[in-house]
């Protein structure tokens, strides 16, 4: 078990080097790819509310997409770390939604409403063909899944440069129904 955690921590710091290391115009192409695929993936948002995140060293940027979303009919919300062991709080989020630093310094909305997903876009630092994410570390997102009676539509996003043969997932692990990335759209399982 530790073989497996210095070997995670190890692809962890591959990946996010290799990420935050994407020239800035390429982040960009690969980004609106994205960006396009997500708008394919979720072309009726109404009545949706929709788990996004405010990217974080080298990330693919959701924002991007947001105002599709929300003419669209969707909901937004970000998500706010409420203790080390805790899911994940999302809070109802628009683009002139007051905001104050969280944890990592992540922005996250002030005193908005505390919403429950429909959907979840999620940023993974690695990942593997049956759909599980590689992230930091802390479980947040797994926690988060885990704790809803029918899970959200999960939609985990990266880029190729991202893609693991095999992240050796855990019990506790919990794959995405799709992997999107510039090269497209990936099922993983049935929603």
């Amino acid at each position: 078990m530790e073989e497996l955690s210095e070997w995670k921590k190890q692809q962890r710091k591959q990946l996010i080097s290799a990420r935050e290391s994407i020239p800035e115009k390429t982040h960009m192409e690969w980004s609106q790819a994205i960006s396009g695929f997500l708008i394919q993936e979720l072309p009726k948002p109404q009545k949706m509310i929709i788990g996004i995140y405010c990217p974080f060293r080298g990330e693919y940027d959701p924002r991007l997409i947001t105002q599709y979303l929300i003419q669209h009919g969707a909901t937004l919300a970000l998500p706010e770390i409420i203790a080390k062991d805790e899911p994940l709080r999302f809070r109802e989020w628009l683009p002139d939604t007051p905001m104050k630093s969280g944890a990592y310094g992540i922005p996250i909305p002030v005193d908005t409403k505390i919403a429950r997903l429909d959907a979840v876009i999620i940023p993974m630092v690695g990942f593997d063909q049956q759909g599980y994410r590689l992230g930091y570390g802390s479980g947040f997102f797994d926690r988060t899944l885990d704790s809803y009676q029918r899970q959200p539509l999960s939609i985990g996003v990266a880029f190729e440069i991202q893609r693991l043969d095999n992240i050796y997932p855990q019990p506790h692990d919990i794959s995405m129904h799709y992997v999107i990335t510039e090269a497209g759209i990936f099922q993983t399982k049935s929603y």
